[in-house]
């Protein structure tokens, strides 16, 4: 990772909520929705069940037509925190209210132990 790189997504977890694993199973339990931000093939190797695949590179263009309503809880989440963390901030910009991003992203969710599928 680069230094502008870092510094980006630093400014973008300043702006954001961030939200640890546990809290993020919680409130996916309760029907809140994931939307994992990784490249197609970090997807199709390991994911959340239940989550909604929007690639950061797609999600812009792509989240009305999943998400319309604005007021929609959403949980964002990568492989580390920092790609979700930018797009909750883009996100945000796009009048989404109630974003936020997993902190450690997919592999912290492992690390606690939080269910998995292939």
């Amino acid at each position: 990772m680069g230094n502008r790189y870092e510094k980006l997504v630093a400014e973008a977890k300043s702006k954001v909520t961030e939200i640890s694993p546990a809290e993020a199973a919680a409130a996916r339990e309760n029907g809140v929705a994931m939307i994992d931000v990784r490249e197609k093939e970090e997807w199709a190797k390991e994911r959340i069940p239940g989550a909604t695949h929007l690639s950061r590179g797609t999600i812009d263009w792509k989240i009305e037509e999943k998400f319309p309503d604005t007021d929609t809880p959403i949980i964002c989440h990568c492989g580390g925190g920092g790609r979700s963390a930018l797009v909750a901030e883009s996100l945000q910009k796009m009048g989404y209210k109630n974003v936020s991003s997993m902190a450690g992203g997919f592999k912290a969710w492992k690390a606690a132990g939080l269910p998995t599928e292939k």
